[in-house]
């Protein structure tokens, strides 16, 4: 089922059996779900939408700001009825999970974090800032040639152009000012949030892929160390859309974590 919610969200609900919410990254939308969805689906009711700003869900007031992100988030669980579900956030997602869990743990079962950055060094900040201020100047399509090589691994882009032309695709056509405000956001919650982190006592995975060197095994290892309950798990020879390049390695990561915690 599609739909929109009172604040103009629009989501999916699918599947049946105990709620799962997934919370897409930056500049993409509720599609990028689309490799790991049959899996999902056919175990879990799933909860996937567009953020503020992106897909089909135009900006809401604050946008750009983590607490927009989240009242968007609880308004829209709130809409379809989840009361408690688990809840799984793909990089600046992963983000917004973190802290929706962070304001409402009562409300989440279980967390996995997926290819989020952690408590940056000022050296990755400023790289990263380089990336927004360029956004900010030129729009996405300024920085989606180069965000697609650290993505995908160059044999995956050399063998499905097509996969990396929809992503393209999806990155490029976000509004501009949107775009570069939750790239900003990006950049610099991850300090505030790792402040917070050990706070999370719910189930937690947390997950990124061996040459995501934006998001990379060393800052999920720090990650999960300061959640009350965490396991990482790092992909071999994967960047930072894993989920598209090798869905049957996110989701046997994925799929006995939630059987185990999200309320089967």
């Amino acid at each position: 089922m599609a739909g929109t919610d009172a604040n103009g969200s629009r989501y999916e609900l699918r599947g049946s059996g105990p709620a799962l919410v997934l919370v897409h990254g930056l500049g993409l939308n509720h599609a990028m779900w689309r490799w790991l969805m049959p899996q999902l689906e056919s175990r879990y009711t799933v909860l996937s939408y567009d953020l503020s700003g992106h897909g089909k869900t135009a900006p809401v007031p604050g946008h750009g700001s983590m607490a927009a992100f989240v009242t968007q988030l609880r308004a829209l669980v709130d809409f379809t009825g989840l009361d408690r579900f688990a809840l799984a956030g793909f990089s600046l997602g992963g983000m917004i999970a973190q802290a929706f869990t962070l304001e409402s743990p009562q409300r989440v079962r279980a967390l996995a974090v997926l290819h989020s950055a952690f408590d940056r060094s000022d050296a990755e900040r400023a790289a990263i800032l380089e990336r927004v201020a360029l956004a900010e100047a030129e729009g996405p399509q300024a920085t989606i040639g180069k965000a697609l090589q650290r993505w995908f691994t160059a044999g995956f882009a050399a063998m499905h152009p097509e996969v990396l032309d929809l992503v393209r695709d999806w990155v490029t056509t976000n509004d501009r000012q949107a775009f570069a405000a939750a790239y900003r956001l990006l950049a610099l919650v991850d300090g505030p949030l790792a402040a917070r982190t050990g706070e999370i006592a719910c189930p937690a995975l947390v997950v990124t892929g061996e040459e995501d060197f934006g998001n990379s095994p060393d800052m999920a290892r720090r990650m999960a160390a300061r959640m009350q309950q965490a396991d990482c798990r790092i992909l071999p020879g994967l960047r930072h859309m894993a989920l598209a390049e090798d869905p049957a390695a996110m989701l046997a990561e994925l799929l006995p974590f939630f059987d185990r915690t999200a309320g089967h």
